[in-house]
């Protein structure tokens, strides 16, 4: 079961140590290349204000982003500013969510993410924790998969194999770390298992590593679709 008053200290604790993490840059290296492909760690940072700003209005019940358009011309708008202006935003953006998160609500209702996705309010605080862990690895400041919490790791995996369930573009797929398993991919008994360490699983599920650390059996390393 959910537990959104857990996730959301899980969130809380994430954006603390982010923070932290990035006070030690300066303004040079906040425009240096993050490990996003076109997008500095100025667009990293700016993204995170601007979607807690965006799971705001989706706990309001409006419209996540007004447009994509809208959405990538504020990250790109806000990328270039100053390190403490970014940080300040981050800072801001976060108690901005968490107090959205504090009101009376129904957190059994479904809410509507971008491009229609729908999904339990409930969740809305583990999707702001995925954000804040995967990013803070995107600025490449550190901070590693093999850092980000076990119990984050295994929900994500399980998160992200769910996500590919029932793909035809995937083949049927058990994922295992050795200790917990997972199916994904199109439906029918798994043609290949991969295998490997959790925090290779994930960064091969979440588009961070291309997988060669991991063990393929049945068949090639499936090709994920972009998430």
């Amino acid at each position: 079961m959910i537990d959104h008053v857990r996730d959301l200290a899980s969130v809380r604790d994430a954006t603390d140590r982010l923070l932290t993490a990035a006070a030690k840059l300066n303004n040079d290296s906040t425009a240096e290349p993050s490990r996003l492909p076109g997008w500095s760690r100025g667009h990293v940072l700016a993204h995170l204000a601007r979607n807690a700003d965006a799971l705001v209005n989706v706990l309001a019940g409006r419209p996540m982003y007004p447009s994509a358009e809208t959405r990538d011309a504020d990250i790109a708008r806000d990328a270039p500013r100053a390190l403490a202006e970014q940080l300040e935003d981050v800072r801001q953006s976060a108690a901005g969510f968490e107090a959205q998160a504090a009101l009376p609500a129904d957190w059994s209702r479904t809410i509507t993410l971008r491009n229609g996705v729908t999904d339990s309010a409930s969740r809305v605080p583990f999707r702001r924790w995925v954000e804040v862990e995967l990013h803070h690895v995107d600025l490449g400041i550190g901070y590693e998969l093999e850092d980000l919490p076990a119990d984050f790791v295994r929900r994500e995996i399980t998160f992200l194999a769910s996500r590919f369930s029932g793909n035809p573009d995937v083949p049927a797929t058990r994922v295992t770390d050795g200790t917990h398993a997972w199916s994904t991919g199109r439906d029918g008994e798994p043609e290949i298992t991969v295998s490997g360490p959790a925090p290779d699983l994930v960064g091969w599920l979440a588009g961070r590593r291309d997988g060669s650390a991991l063990t393929a059996e049945g068949g090639l390393l499936p090709a994920l679709p972009p998430l």
